[in-house]
């Protein structure tokens, strides 16, 4: 008879809980969809910033974390027998801090991609490392989370750390090529040979870079299509940045016919100076009667375009071309091209006696 009276308070104990639980519960979620409807009104006189972190709070609360706290407050008001008091809390706990975890991965998020269109045409460098250590961060987080749920959870985190570092082991050796690219990743962010906006050229490929993973980097190329690197490859290639190239380097070959005459010879240096430095934006180095070729006397003449444009760099040599032409042309001087000449020997018949 007893047993029967202490089974009967407990059933109605359950039953006060679960009728508070879902009076709770249903209190919670009118109070999300409320302050979610009323928050812009509320708060329009706030910082955008503010509002940003208000409108995140409240888009992204969700309803079984309302429900989770909903049993604690229940359980409140009509204490539960200790063991299932103890898994009520546990259950609020994890739930808070699963919330509190995304809330703070999407914070995370929101503040990279602001940061990315405020600073990348300024600080492509730091907008880069920033959106590693972001991936990172948010790695760190979710493990946090994890390790504390688990803790909470009565398991026994320390000895669960030292088997997931031996089994990790055995999987870094099978994940050679992932954990190279991750590795390489680091290193392009901490040693920065390119960042997001750079043009750069790798073997024969080239184009601008448009972002910079964990595992790979995506190149989008001059032609229009996206080109996919891994990080470790990149590192071994021979790459070369234009980002800071604030002049291009022209070398101008001519070759005029042998019959030119020596005192013509020592006229021709003397004109392709006249013409390169008639071009604007254009920086003579040198010129000079380089050798003497096949078919030709071969000069050279070395010139700086100065400015990184690959348009302007084609015309400055367009220019410069003219140029040339046209002191040749008024001084005489021939153009050679290549020719072959043939030395006919008439044979002799031998006498005979």
């Amino acid at each position: 008879m007893v047993r029967f009276e202490i089974n009967t308070a407990l059933l109605v104990e359950l039953l006060l809980v679960l009728v508070l639980w879902g009076g709770f519960a249903a209190l919670l979620i009118a109070l999300r969809a409320w302050f979610a409807e009323q928050a812009p009104r509320l708060f329009s006189r706030a910082s955008p910033d503010l509002r940003q972190a208000i409108e995140l709070v409240a888009r992204r609360l969700r309803a079984y974390v309302l429900v989770a706290l909903a049993l604690y407050l229940a359980t409140q008001f009509v204490p539960l027998p200790f063991g299932l008091q103890v898994w009520v809390n546990r259950v609020a706990l994890i739930a808070v801090l699963l919330q509190v975890a995304e809330w703070t991965s999407a914070g995370i998020g929101i503040y990279l991609e602001r940061y990315r269109r405020q600073r990348l045409d300024e600080d492509a460098t730091s907008v880069t490392a920033l959106q590693a250590f972001g991936v990172i961060a948010r790695v760190a987080l979710w493990t946090l989370v994890l390790l504390v749920a688990l803790e909470n959870l009565g398991i026994n985190v320390n000895t669960l750390i030292a088997s997931v570092g031996l089994a990790s082991i055995a999987i870094g050796l099978a994940v050679q090529n992932i954990l190279s690219d991750l590795f390489a990743a680091l290193s392009i962010v901490v040693d920065k040979p390119f960042v997001v906006g750079d043009f750069i050229m790798v073997d024969n490929f080239m184009g601008t870079v448009e972002r910079i993973g964990l595992k790979s980097t995506r190149v989008r190329s001059l032609s229009g299509e996206l080109l996919v690197f891994s990080n470790s490859d990149l590192l071994r290639s021979r790459l070369r940045n234009f980002k800071d190239l604030q002049e291009r380097r022209a070398v101008l070959t001519v070759g005029v016919v042998y019959q030119t005459p020596p005192e013509q010879v020592l006229r021709v240096p003397v004109l392709l100076r006249e013409a390169i430095e008639s071009v604007p934006d254009v920086r003579f180095e040198r010129a000079h009667f380089k050798e003497f070729g096949a078919s030709a006397l071969i000069f050279e003449a070395v010139y700086w375009v100065q400015s990184a444009e690959f348009v302007k760099f084609m015309d400055a040599q367009q220019a410069v071309n003219v140029r040339v032409l046209e002191r040749f042309n008024a001084e005489g001087i021939a153009f050679a091209y290549p020719t072959q000449t043939l030395y006919v020997v008439e044979a002799v018949a031998p006498s005979v006696k």
